[in-house]
């Protein structure tokens, strides 16, 4: 165990054997459902619940065709149980907090920047970009560094690519920890086109404030002239107004740094592009697919971290899919909205890998 784990788990011990002991917990109540609402959590505290940072102990540049060129690494212990961390987007890319979610003295933590994501390249490229193709990278990945069998970690649209993935390779998954559920139905992409604006309306209202009026009745369509038009300025400010407005309504109290970030480039071009891309496409998967496949699944183990205020992929998804799954343990976050770093659905998503850890299963 490395000294800064080892740091971690003095200090922390108590509040993760808490947490542990939360998400195991039953009683005569509600929990029989294998639903279990976590308790607030002090949004003001300046504490984490996440594994202190880490660096990673090799990575790469993985080219899956003519076009795309992945980035990839590998983090904590090289002996560990693997584990693979899917961002969210299409087209978010992982960043450095993303390795904390895990024991480093346990897991082999495996992270890739999907296509046209992060560092992967060409940024924001939409051609040769599905979400088979990627359910393809994943396994070329896999073989490349000789891995079994993962656990599969993965939040909103990395939910959605972690069920896919599962559903066609099920034989290569150890279990799954999701959060923020997307199953990219027509319901969920009309809903961040246009149903966010009941709690988000002047984030909205910035984000169709330059399409005209005469194409704000099919926002996606007006998006995708821009994002994708030939001339450069118009497509970069393009992503920049659709990155933004998700920016704002990630969190349950949304944060100024965050939106800025958001609208940085090098977030934005790929957030913008791709999950427009996607969206066309309707994930490149049939409507309700994830929920209709899931018994090529039922039989592994599964957490889901769901917000109870995620503006984003609204819980009804994550309730859809644990009705569907019952065997899953739901845990709706008192005081969450999308964001992995809400502290309630932080500590949740740490106190999920530790159970792994320790039991190989959420039950």
């Amino acid at each position: 165990m490395t000294l800064r784990a080892s740091v971690w788990r003095s200090v922390n011990a108590g509040v993760n054997d808490l947490l542990v002991r939360a998400l195991d917990c039953r009683d005569a109540g509600g929990l029989k459902s294998g639903i279990f609402f976590e308790a607030g959590m002090d949004l003001s505290s300046p504490a984490t619940p996440l594994f202190p940072p880490l660096e990673p102990y090799r990575s790469g540049m993985l080219a899956v065709d003519e076009l795309h060129t992945l980035y990839w690494e590998e983090c904590g212990n090289p002996a560990g149980v693997p584990v693979l961390f899917l961002h969210g987007g299409p087209g978010g890319g992982v960043v450095p907090r993303h390795r904390q979610f895990f024991d480093p003295a346990h897991y082999r933590i495996v992270l890739f920047d999907q296509r046209g994501a992060g560092k992967s390249t060409p940024l924001g490229e939409h051609r040769h970009n599905t979400t088979q193709l990627l359910i393809n990278d994943i396994e070329t990945i896999r073989r490349m560094l000789g891995i079994g069998q993962w656990l599969v970690f993965g939040g909103s649209w990395g939910a959605t690519l972690a069920l896919a993935y599962g559903q066609a390779h099920p034989q290569c998954c150890l279990g799954f920890v999701l959060r923020g559920i997307f199953l990219c139905t027509r319901a969920e992409i009309d809903w961040f086109l246009y149903g966010m604006r009941g709690f988000f309306p002047e984030a909205h209202e910035e984000f169709i404030a330059a399409i005209p009026l005469a194409e704000r009745a099919d926002l996606l369509r007006a998006y995708q002239a821009r994002l994708f038009s030939d001339d450069a300025e118009v497509a970069r400010q393009a992503a920049r107004s659709w990155s933004r407005y998700e920016g704002s309504c990630l969190l349950l109290r949304p944060q100024a740094e965050t939106i800025e970030a958001c609208s940085a480039d090098a977030v934005a071009i790929g957030i913008g592009r791709l999950e427009a891309h996607y969206f066309l496409h309707q994930g490149f998967i049939e409507e309700d697919q994830l929920i209709r496949d899931i018994d090529r699944i039922r039989h592994l183990p599964a957490v889901i971290v769901q917000g109870r205020y995620d503006a984003v992929c609204p819980p009804v998804s994550a309730y859809r899919l644990h009705q569907a799954w019952p065997q899953a343990r739901l845990h709706i976050i008192a005081d969450a909205g999308h964001a992995a770093q809400e502290p309630g659905t932080a500590a949740a998503l740490v106190a999920a890998t530790e159970q792994f850890r320790m039991r190989q299963a959420f039950d």
